[in-house]
């Protein structure tokens, strides 16, 4: 597959990768300048000419998928002995992120508030998988970017996330928001968790999953109640709307950038008639 081939399909699922782009050559190198690879963390698509600054190349470009890293990067190499290769020549490599999600995102409940918030995180930038054991429950139309996931063992899903994913849980069922709680506080490398309920649902849990030896300062990451307490309302586009604005909250202030912008980005998110 041609890179820009390759760009579009993985552009198409929602999958980040790294293209890398010789945009410089100086005496003898392997590949002229505007060779391009893409790479994502699991494959490569075309070759920058192969050897040990291919490989170089990919490991720099995995680091940047793994950091989930938005900025261009551009590196010098020697193609001498340090790189094993003979070419004598020096290659400037373009390093550009693609398609990188800020967030990957864990919804659990297909009901009315779930149905109100995967759209709205479906317009942010992350990948989300929707989950619930009722395909009657899903919509008929499921927003691009969104993978839904039917399965009558919903907790297995929790292992399917990668690190520092985000999780909400609002499913039907009280005892499976329960099994959800303790598989995802029992994995800890989440970088949120909202659990939809009252104080009262939150005090009732942290009973039981003490009783299960959860420590009270895992079980203080939990968000429940969840959302803003800004954004008021009962109905499920509200309380879809300060759900979202708190993923926003978080994933803006983990990447280094002013919460702020998540409140102003709540804003939008709201209908013109709530916003005053």
């Amino acid at each position: 597959m041609s890179w820009i081939s390759a760009l579009a399909d993985l552009q198409q699922k929602g999958e980040a990768c790294v293209l890398v782009t010789i945009i410089e050559e100086r005496g003898s190198t392997p590949r002229n300048a505007g060779s391009k690879m893409v790479v994502t963390a699991e494959r490569i698509f075309e070759t920058i000419g192969g050897g040990h600054l291919e490989y170089k190349a990919m490991e720099m470009a995995r680091e940047m998928l793994a950091s989930r890293s938005q900025d261009t990067r551009l590196e010098r190499f020697s193609l001498g002995a340090s790189l094993g290769q003979c070419c004598g020549g020096a290659t400037v490599l373009l390093f550009e992120p693609m398609g990188q999600p800020q967030a990957q995102i864990a919804v659990f409940g297909a009901g009315h508030v779930g149905r109100a918030l995967v759209p709205l995180l479906a317009s942010l930038p992350c990948k989300v998988r929707w989950i619930d054991s009722r395909e009657n429950e899903f919509p008929e139309h499921i927003p691009a970017g969104v993978e839904k996931i039917v399965n009558d063992e919903v907790v297995d899903e929790v292992e399917n996330m990668p690190p520092g994913s985000y999780y909400i849980v609002m499913t039907h069922n009280h005892q499976l928001d329960l099994e959800l709680t303790a598989a995802i506080l029992k994995r800890g490398d989440f970088a949120y968790y909202g659990l939809i309920g009252s104080k009262t649902k939150r005090v009732k849990f942290e009973h039981r999953l003490r009783e299960r030896g959860f420590e009270d300062t895992l079980m203080a990451r939990m968000r429940c109640p969840m959302g803003l307490a800004e954004v008021k309302g009962k109905l499920p586009v509200e309380i879809a709307v300060s759900i979202a604005g708190e993923v926003i909250a978080t994933y803006n202030a983990s990447f280094g950038q002013d919460v702020k912008k998540g409140e102003s980005s709540v804003a939008k998110l709201l209908p013109a008639s709530r916003r005053s």
